[in-house]
């Protein structure tokens, strides 16, 4: 199926592991021009870059640190300088820095708050502001289950996924008079780079949660969100769309 989004350009936050990797390609394979955020990893955002160059769509990556409010501001400025045009936001970069809630630091608390959710809040803002004047615009925050039902040692991770559905909600509100869509996509449990690192106990309670008896790759989150951000999702806002495999039911 066509989606349309040939000729459109994307940010794509934490776009060079897992599942922002996946939508930066899946965007690229439909013609779209990407530009990704990534903190740490320089040569796998170079990679990522290469790649969607290979799919014949053009790449820039930019180093920066969601948490930093100028940053998001400079890069979206950066991104429309450079590629002529800003579509399509995606805040995707998130981590985990798990304990109960009796053993968690406030340095645990505020960083897990500050790159999750304040993260995503600079980017949303920063793209808003273009969306808002040129009245078009599809912002696709990933959150997760464990915002809708919290999760034992995550009360940091899960306040943090809580609050980007929230804020989702409130964007959706006041931009949807500027033909703006702002929607949340949740995944369950992910097979991703972050996945090999949880311990094999509760991989398997996770897959034991899933009616579906597997995990979702990168690719299927992918898909979803190069869904939501075509024409033909142009009636839908404000929604929490789950794909977990039927984990959280």
């Amino acid at each position: 199926m066509d989606l349309g989004l040939k000729g459109k350009t994307a940010i794509v936050t934490g776009g060079s592991l897992g599942i922002g990797r996946a939508i930066a390609l899946g965007f690229a394979r439909e013609g779209v021009d990407v530009a990704l955020n990534y903190r740490r990893h320089d040569q796998e955002a170079k990679a990522v870059v290469q790649e969607i160059e290979k799919l014949g769509a053009r790449g820039l990556a930019v180093k920066a640190d969601v948490a930093h409010f100028a940053d998001a501001e400079a890069m979206v400025k950066r991104v429309v300088a450079e590629l002529g045009r800003l579509d399509i936001m995606v805040a995707n970069a998130g981590i985990t820095w798990d304990a109960p809630v009796w053993k968690m630091s406030e340095e645990q608390w505020d960083t897990v708050i500050a790159t999750n959710l304040k993260g995503t809040f600079n980017y949303n803002r920063a793209a808003a502001l273009v969306f808002k004047q040129q009245k078009h615009g599809k912002i696709v925050n990933i959150s997760s289950i464990n915002g809708l039902r919290g999760k034992f040692s995550q009360a940091n991770y899960a306040a943090s996924k809580a609050g980007e559905i929230a804020l989702s909600k409130s964007l959706a509100k006041e931009l949807g008079k500027f033909n703006v869509n702002v929607n949340v996509v949740a995944p369950g449990m992910v097979l991703t780079e972050m996945a090999g690192k949880i311990p094999a106990e509760f991989l398997k309670t996770a897959l034991d949660e899933t009616v579906l008896g597997r995990f979702a790759t990168p690719e299927e989150v992918a898909h979803l969100v190069c869904f939501l951000s075509s024409d033909l999702a142009r009636h839908i806002t404000g929604e929490v769309v789950k794909i977990d495999g039927g984990q959280y039911i």
